[in-house]
């Protein structure tokens, strides 16, 4: 835990980050780290939260510009795309709000970028998403 009091901001921002893309890691207990050394609470909230927001667009950019690739490589049918869109589109963009979730988060937000979702939209809602749970993360540390 000392190595992340030494790295501070930078080390939750890549910490963050990474753990918003498809790797498997997560954020939270870097969150808690800083919190209980008594890092400012406003600040290591916006911290996580634009590196797991950014982490979210680069997922969307794989979606968006590799989608194509990897349903012909994968031998993804058209049929299987078009479930998934209906899928997507039965619960609409207000679903981003979970992108916050594991297992489900990191692929909604690459499906997003796939089906070419409204980025503005899609940052807003992913960053609300984002910024609830790392704030409830620092209520129950702090309380």
């Amino acid at each position: 835990m000392e190595y992340l009091i030494e790295l501070g901001y930078i080390g939750l921002f890549v910490g963050a980050l990474l753990a918003a893309t498809l790797l498997p890691m997560g954020s939270e207990v870097m969150v808690v780290g800083l919190l209980l050394n008594e890092f400012p609470v406003v600040q290591v909230v916006l911290v996580a939260t634009v590196g797991n927001v950014l982490g979210s667009v680069i997922n969307y950019g794989l979606g968006y510009w590799g989608s194509e690739f990897a349903q012909a490589k994968l031998k993804v049918s058209d049929a299987t795309v078009e479930q998934a869109r209906q899928r997507y589109e039965k619960w609409g963009a207000a679903s981003l709000l979970l992108a916050w979730v594991p297992i489900i988060g990191d692929p909604l937000t690459v499906i997003a970028g796939a089906l070419r979702i409204n980025i503005w939209l899609f940052i807003g809602l992913v960053t609300l998403g984002k910024l609830g749970r790392y704030s409830v993360v620092a209520y129950l540390t702090l309380m």
